[in-house]
């Protein structure tokens, strides 16, 4: 997690054909190459973390946002137990409640456990890229975590549209009555369209602004995404979970490319 202090990684044998193919210097963008495949075969419960963050309109026009994009990106290459990390500008704000929180970008990793998760704040490459370019960008930022409770796992790739909702519950509500409501109705609604699923409680309630429930629908593209709006089972879906809720946040971002694959900014 983003924090003001500061599995799933991918290892091959010394006896991997791949392994003993790679010349020195390139061996730092094939091991980002696997973390892309990887992404394809997510972490069957995953430990899910969301940060969003409301950069400084003068961080955005200098570039300096684009390097704190960098910045956290790269930590895919260089922290043990991050199965996948994408860091990259919100694509639109769908609610109410995201208009007013007004966040501009959105870091999501996953990790196979909450001690992976806990190593990867303490990082120091992630403290460095957190005191060198989070703190002093972002106007505001939001966090929440959560494992994963839905039956499957929704795997995430380069190009893929994803629907983040967070959540609050009316008062008398039990969060975990809730995440079982949930469970029930996406069940119900199958596979709409497409979409992938991971949601569940949030465990991190220090930084989340009150939020309590996370979840993260995944397509294969923003057409895909779209399409799903008016679907019946979707409608349906929704109208079973509404009437417990008080607050709702729903934004979208697509994912980008991996950390070697991704441009570096100019003034990097």
């Amino acid at each position: 997690m983003i924090c003001l202090r500061a599995a799933f990684p991918l290892t091959s044998s010394s006896s991997s054909p791949l392994r003993l193919a790679l010349k020195p210097s390139s061996s730092r963008a094939a091991a980002a190459a696997l973390r892309v495949a990887a992404m394809s075969s997510a972490v069957a419960a995953p430990v899910e973390h969301i940060v969003l963050i409301k950069v400084r309109p003068e961080a955005a026009a200098s570039g300096a946002a684009a390097a704190m994009v960098s910045s956290l990106q790269a930590l895919s290459t260089v922290v043990p137990g991050l199965s996948y990390i994408h860091v990259g500008p919100v694509l639109r704000l769908r609610s109410p409640a995201a208009e007013a929180l007004g966040p501009t970008h959105i870091l999501h990793s996953r990790y196979a456990t909450k001690p992976d998760l806990a190593a990867y704040a303490a990082h120091p490459a992630h403290v460095a890229a957190v005191q060198g370019h989070v703190l002093p960008n972002a106007l505001d930022t939001t966090a929440v975590d959560w494992v994963n409770a839905a039956r499957a796992p929704s795997p995430v790739t380069p190009g893929s549209a994803v629907r983040l909702t967070l959540a609050k519950v009316k008062e008398g509500v039990e969060v975990p009555q809730f995440v079982e409501k949930v469970a029930a109705a996406t069940a119900a609604a199958g596979e709409a369209k497409g979409a992938k699923v991971s949601f569940g409680e949030n465990f991190s309630p220090a930084r989340a602004k009150g939020y309590q429930f996370g979840m993260v629908a995944v397509f294969d593209s923003v057409e895909e995404l779209d399409a799903v709006e008016g679907d019946g089972k979707v409608e349906e879906a929704k109208a079973a979970v509404r009437p417990l809720l008080d607050e709702v946040l729903v934004l979208d971002f697509v994912v980008g490319p991996a950390a070697a694959e991704a441009p570096a900014p100019a003034n990097l």
